[in-house]
This record gives C-alpha cells, structure tokens and sequence, in this order.
C-alpha cells in the first residue's frame, strides 16, 4: 500500500498537473457519478500538489495569528478615524490594491479568471459560490466595530465560536473543495474543547461588562468566515489559481464596502482627519495574505480543522497582542490564558482525529472495494463531495 503523502511534489510536479487538479475538483463539485477508474486517476493528481498535512495545519496557524493582527489593526484604525465603515473600506481597498499589481505581471492569476468563467458556464461550481467576499466585508467591519471595545482576545473566541459551529456543519454537508467529512467522535470532541475553550477565556472578562449584544457580531462574523473559507476553497480549486480566488474576494468585498460607506458618509460625513501611523493601514495585506493561504489549505484539511488550527495563531496572537499592548488598559487575566491553552489542546485532538481517519480511507482502498482509494482523507473526499444544496 503507498503511504499518503509520504513526500511533497516538486514544482515541475505541479505544473505539469494543474490542469488535471483543477478538472479532478470541478468534477468533483458537479457530480458524484466518476467511474471508479476516472476517479482513481483524479484523486493521483490531486494528491501529489497537495502539500503535506502537518504544513497544511501550520500555514492555518499562520493564517489565524494573522486574523487576531488585523483585528488589532483595524480595531486601532477605527479608533482613530471614529468610523468602522470607511476602516473596512480603507483595509479591503488597501488589499484589492495589491492583488491588481500582482495580477498584472503574474499571468496565471489572471489565466484563472477564464478557467472559472469555463467552470460556471458548465456549472461545476455555482454562481453564489463566487461571493465569500461578503462574508469578509461583514468581519472587517465587525473588527472595527466591536474589537476595540471588546478586546482582541474576547473578539477572537467570539470569532472561533462561530468558526467552529460552522465547520462542522459546513464539513458535514460537504460545502468545502473536499466534499463530506464525518462528525467522529474525536473531530466533535475538538470542537467542544474549543467551545469550551471559548467560555473559559472569556469568563473573566465578561464579569467587567463586556456587552454580551456586541459579542454576537463577531460570533456572526466566524459562521461567515468558515463559509468563506468553504466556498474560496472551491473557487481556488476551479480556477487553478489561490491569487484568482482571493483577488475575487476582495473585488466582490471591496465592491460592498465602498458602497456601505458612501450610504453612512451620507448620513455622518466623512472623517475630519487620517492618522498618520503607517502600521495602521496593513489590515489589508494582512488580509491578501490569511485568504489565500487558507484557501489553498482548506481542500487537504477540512474547514473544521481549519477552523480549529486557526483558533491556535488567533487565540495565541491575541492573547500576546492583550499581554503585550493591552487595548485601552484591559487585563489580561488567569481565565484567558487557560482558555487559550484549552484551545490548543482542542486542536491537538481535532489533528488525532485527521491522522486517524487517514488510516482507515488508506485501509479501505487496500481491501480493493470498488473505487476505492489509498489516498488521504482530503483527496478521498474529492470523488464522491456532496454538492451543496442537493
């Protein structure tokens, strides 16, 4: 039997069979009817551009200590603008802008483009899928509403509360480029620890009058960001291209803030003055960075798991964040701390739950049962994903 991922693929590797990868997942997301001999060679492609489960889970890390950073920043921004309406703007203007540059002189971002056009006539991914935008254009105007007052470390398990019940239902009704992954035992116990998790760090808090009304837009915010991730991992997948996915995102954001504030500077007026501090104006490169990257990893690991590895970077990005440069004064207490550890220890668990239903797909695909795969559990999802809403 060949072991999963035993090794990662070369770049010639990869080139060679990108097209073959993006065709594999399209028919994937369109039907569940391959012939076993069609399915097996997809899932072969498919699986040498995968990168190998444990970077996968690091690069999510990466991707959630990048979410609690851009909170801090544009909590601050709106702080100093008084507006959290022209912040988002500004944080997924800022970003748009940097994706444009990096399509004019990377041709297979914009090559990407035709390929989802080819995909959406056909429909192998549906229309509504090309909107995650919103979902980020709700969650950098919750971070500017809510963060500051809330504090990065409440406004992050708030996010991983939500990020976490999305997840699993998400996974179960197979919305993710890997179609269907079951509920174990072990994957729900993760999420429990992560909820868990979530009540214990914000205990203390919560007993200084953190408005509970206020927690529910970040709450809100985390459904929406595992929706996001769900259907960028799709679009990713269908254009062949992380940089299409995410410019798309920030088009289709950008487009819905802008409009957003023009409605309440109607109303209010635009802010008198802009802060000088450069370090202000980054959310939006903090936010081109964590899309793609967790679009490119949501396909190998679920977006449970993605979920559960971000709440590890958020969790501990924040709690420094609040240790190091508390907002406005707030006290990091004991119950925060022991929240976040919680959370670690809820990710670990949710990673036993990976390795173990790895295993047994691998065993399946050995006893030689039609269509079966010796592929990994993300790779094994892709022949047969339910599609959404059927």
């Amino acid at each position: 039997m060949r072991k999963p991922e035993s090794a990662t693929a070369t770049g010639a590797d990869a080139a060679a069979n990108a097209t073959s990868d993006s065709a594999a997942d399209a028919a994937a997301g369109a039907t569940s009817g391959a012939t076993p001999g069609a399915g097996r060679t997809e899932h072969r492609h498919a699986d040498r551009l995968h990168l190998p489960v444990w970077l996968a889970v690091a690069i999510a890390v990466l991707c959630g200590a990048g979410t609690a950073v851009q909170s801090r920043i544009n909590g601050e921004l709106a702080r100093e603008l008084g507006d959290p309406y022209t912040t988002a703007a500004i944080s997924f203007g800022s970003g748009l802008v940097i994706l444009l540059i990096t399509l004019a002189v990377w041709r297979p971002g914009r090559v990407g483009f035709g390929k989802l056009r080819v995909q959406l006539r056909e429909r192998r991914i549906l229309w509504w899928m090309l909107f995650g935008g919103l979902a980020g254009a709700y969650f950098v105007t919750t971070q500017g509403l809510s963060a500051g007052v809330l504090g990065v470390a409440v406004f992050t398990v708030a996010i991983v509360a939500g990020q976490t019940i999305g997840g699993l239902v998400f996974d179960l009704i197979g919305l993710g480029p890997g179609g269907r992954r079951p509920v174990t035992a072990t994957r729900l116990t993760g999420a429990l620890l992560a909820l868990a998790a979530i009540g214990w760090a914000v205990s203390g808090q919560l007993a200084h009058e953190v408005p509970l009304l206020l927690m529910l837009l970040p709450f809100a915010a985390g459904v929406g960001a595992a929706w996001q991730q769900a259907v960028n991992g799709r679009v990713r997948a269908a254009a062949d291209s992380a940089l299409t996915s995410t410019a798309l995102n920030f088009i289709v954001g950008t487009t819905a803030l802008v409009i957003v504030m023009f409605v309440h500077a109607g109303i209010e007026g635009f802010p008198a003055e802009f802060p000088t501090e450069p370090w202000l104006y980054l959310g939006g490169l903090m936010g081109c960075l964590f899309i793609a990257g967790q679009a490119i990893v949501v396909r190998i690991i679920g977006v449970l798991v993605l979920a559960l590895a971000g709440v590890a970077g958020q969790l501990t990005a924040a709690l420094a964040l609040d240790l190091l440069a508390p907002t406005h004064g707030r006290v990091v207490d004991a119950a925060t701390i022991g929240g976040t550890a919680l959370a670690l220890i809820a990710v670990g668990v949710a990673s036993i739950s990976r390795r173990r239903h790895r295993h047994r797909a691998a065993s399946v695909g050995e006893g030689g049962s039609p269509g079966a795969s010796t592929q990994p559990d993300a790779s094994a999802q892709l022949e047969t994903p339910a599609r959404p809403g059927s």
